[in-house]
């Protein structure tokens, strides 16, 4: 073991003390009893003490943690390090190897009483000043965020950071990059069609040799990731109301929702699955624009929300249902398996996760599916089809109705709470009850509007008797039909079933 005299000089100037005086006064602080050891010299000119990225310090600490030191000797402190927080974690690691440490000027050392009275007091000035450090740069991220502000972080695929001034603020905004732009649409698109999955996605992508620009690779998961970022859509009611019912903190004015900019999402989403309380966490409208339609957004959610993929998949070419049916005990999907001559359903809780007991009965694929098929016969004929047609002018009017209809309702939800208060007066609720009688004729109002303007957007493009072309349906029609249309299937342990429909 060895005695380390550690010297540091950022700037040779003429009055600062120069690294041979530094070493000369840490030999002569040596005690006659540390006379045995041997002394070695590490030193860094040119090297500010501002960080630890030095590196004949770091070979010494490379010495330290082999058990190589018995003690350090600086000239001063401020030669090792000028954090206390950078300091402190030094002394610890000193005495973790039990490694003594020295201040030749200042009388510091570790290995008297009033040296270890001293590291703890500086302990306790470096955990301060650890949370002060924490805290201020919480208020500064949670301040930028709320103003819309760049917050830093990698770059969104699809967009490019330009030089913008926001509130008076010089920062940095986020434009398409028209190339990944497209490529981005391009990918949504796809996903939103039914029945096609992250994997057909992919597949879809590399056939087409269609690459990302950033000299990655496409993967699932990276797709699920671009698939599920708010930061893509153009925000309007719809998505307000979306990131509102989970409970998501919204910042921003809801009439801003114009359908125009996006938004960004703050914070961390719970890992439980089947939770849809996003309460910790946030939605910023930024000053950008979204570069896809809202409905294609939402749409491509309700599938990645709804199609809780484990061990299966609706590319499943074995049922036109796979995908749909849901154990009712643990919550999880269930995937057809081959039992003799027929096959069935089996949860994959029990075949994947191996945390469920499953049904105890068995659910085959072909009488599944004839059940089903009489359920979504009757369905259909209860609903007229119209093929989609997308006019901007109409979902102007649709998005500016719908924000004044949840305005309506936010004003209702105030009266009632004013009026259910204790310190409301028989006046006063008197007038908020007539005030309530309004705002209810007003939203009728305009939920009536929406729905007028829903059902008559295109009279002559209805199709009649879709029920009578169930039967006739390809097993890809049956896939795509059942996508739109089924939600889930629960199957309960008693043999009843639960059909959850999309509309």
């Amino acid at each position: 073991m060895y005695i380390a005299l550690y010297a540091r000089q950022s700037i040779d100037r003429d009055n600062s003390v120069s690294i041979e005086t530094q070493l000369e006064y840490c030999k002569a602080s040596l005690r006659p009893d540390e006379q045995q050891y041997e002394t070695r010299c590490f030193s860094d000119k040119g090297y500010s003490g501002k960080n630890t990225d030095r590196p004949e310090f770091r070979q010494l600490m490379r010495d330290v943690c082999r058990g190589n030191v018995h003690k350090i000797i600086v000239y001063k402190l401020d030669r090792i390090s000028r954090s206390i927080v950078d300091f402190v974690d030094m002394l610890r690691e000193f005495k973790e190897h039990n490694v003594s440490f020295a201040s030749s000027q200042e009388g510091f050392d570790t290995s008297s009483a009033y040296g270890e009275m001293i590291c703890k007091i500086l302990m306790v000035f470096a955990e301060f000043e650890r949370e002060s450090i924490v805290n201020r740069v919480k208020d500064a991220y949670e301040k930028r965020s709320d103003m819309g502000l760049y917050t830093g972080g990698r770059r969104i695929y699809g967009f490019e950071l330009r030089e913008a001034v926001i509130h008076g603020i010089k920062t940095k905004q986020l434009f398409p990059k028209k190339d990944e732009a497209e490529q981005v649409k391009q990918i949504f698109s796809l996903y939103s069609q039914p029945a096609v999955t992250l994997r057909m996605v992919q597949n879809k992508l590399l056939a087409d040799n269609i690459l990302p620009l950033n000299g990655s690779e496409w993967s699932t998961g990276k797709l699920s990731a671009m698939l599920r970022n708010p930061v893509y859509a153009m925000a309007d009611a719809d998505i307000y109301s979306y990131f509102e019912s989970r409970g998501t903190h919204i910042v921003g004015d809801m009439n801003d929702f114009n359908g125009k900019h996006n938004v960004k999402l703050y914070g961390k989403k719970r890992h439980d699955k089947l939770s849809n309380d996003w309460s910790d966490m946030k939605i910023v409208l930024l000053e950008s624009e979204g570069i896809i339609e809202p409905s294609i957004w939402l749409k491509c959610q309700e599938k990645l929300e709804h199609n809780r993929q484990i061990g299966n998949s609706a590319s499943n070419g074995t049922s036109w249902l796979a995908g749909k049916l849901r154990c009712d005990k643990c919550g999880h999907t269930m995937t057809t398996v081959k039992g003799g001559s027929r096959r069935y359903f089996m949860c994959t809780g029990r075949t994947h996760k191996k945390t469920c007991t499953g049904l105890d009965y068995a659910v085959y694929v072909s009488d599944m599916e004839k059940m089903m098929s009489i359920c979504i016969a009757e369905k259909l004929k209860t609903i007229k089809g119209k093929r989609k047609s997308c006019e901007d002018n109409i979902s102007s009017q649709l998005n500016c109705l719908k924000l004044k209809l949840r305005a309506a309702e936010q004003k209702i939800d105030i009266i009632a709470e004013t009026i259910l208060s204790e310190k409301a007066s028989p006046e006063l609720i008197a007038v908020m009850n007539e005030k309530a009688a309004g705002l209810t004729a007003e939203k009728q109002k305009y939920i009536t509007a929406i729905r007028d303007i829903s059902v008559n957007r295109h009279p002559d493009d209805e199709i009649d008797d879709l029920s009578a072309k169930w039967e006739n349906t390809s097993f890809r029609e049956k896939r795509e039909v059942c996508d739109i249309l089924v939600k889930a299937v629960n199957m309960t342990e008693y043999g009843d079933i639960e059909v959850i429909w999309n509309i």
